[in-house]
């Protein structure tokens, strides 16, 4: 049963519209989009696993995780204290800390505390832009989040190498335009691309995302699946709108 947990001044309750779901959010900081329920949406688990949720940021993943495969057990990590914080309260809102477990730690120490290949899921949705020219606050949630500021593409790719053990899988979020990026470096790291999904706002469109899953040690070949279209006519796609349990 949900419990109430107390709110900062600058924060805000919103609905996840999944399974009765709400997270804690910074009214004027990093807020979740529909990216990580697309991730969700794509992966695919199998009974009792442990799935790592690298760069959890407010804890999306990982409160959909638990409520729609039950059986899984999720880690979120995630290096800035407040998100870590605000994911934390979130899971504790929802009452689904005995599933749930958020590390403050940036990925790249996530040795010092996890054990090599003791993950058969590994997730992540990163930060898609490398650090842009000019000056970006690192105290700014926002940049951290959408910026490569702590922990680029390839350090992502080695700590989810690490933590999978042969034929674990790995399922990321990125831009469409670093497709080449995503694919080369998990292939360089060890996890094999073997399913992809384009992401495109409206039918017609060019993609504006990609869906990648790896498995580590896989054999060549990847499978190329059918788009994904967010938005028709009538708002969200059948499709889109079915990933929230409507229609």
């Amino acid at each position: 049963m949900a419990v109430d947990v107390p709110l900062d001044e600058d924060e805000t309750l919103d609905d996840l519209r999944l399974g009765g779901l709400r997270i804690i959010q910074k009214k004027k900081g990093y807020r979740f989009s529909l990216d990580p329920v697309l991730l969700c949406a794509f992966a695919r688990f199998q009974r009792h696993e442990l799935v790592c949720d690298l760069g959890c940021g407010s804890g999306v993943i990982p409160l959909i995780l638990a409520r729609t495969a039950r059986s899984l057990r999720i880690i979120g990590v995630e290096i800035q204290a407040e998100l870590a914080d605000r994911a934390r309260r979130s899971v504790r809102l929802n009452d689904l800390q005995d599933r749930v477990e958020v590390l403050h730690r940036d990925l790249r120490s996530v040795r010092e505390v996890l054990a090599a290949e003791s993950c058969q899921v590994v997730m992540a949705n990163p930060p898609y832009r490398r650090p842009a020219s000019g000056r970006l606050a690192p105290e700014d949630e926002r940049a951290r989040a959408r910026h490569e500021l702590s922990g680029g593409l390839e350090d992502f790719l080695s700590c989810a190498a690490y933590l999978l053990g042969t034929g674990g899988r790995f399922y990321m979020v990125h831009l469409a335009e670093r497709l080449t990026d995503v694919l080369a470096g998990m292939r360089q790291a060890g996890l094999e691309p073997k399913r992809l999904r384009c992401v495109h706002a409206r039918s017609g469109e060019p993609a504006r995302m990609v869906l990648v899953e790896g498995r580590r040690g896989g054999a060549a070949g990847m499978a190329v699946e059918a788009p994904l279209v967010i938005y028709d006519e009538s708002g969200y796609s059948a499709e889109v709108r079915s990933f929230y349990g409507e229609g």
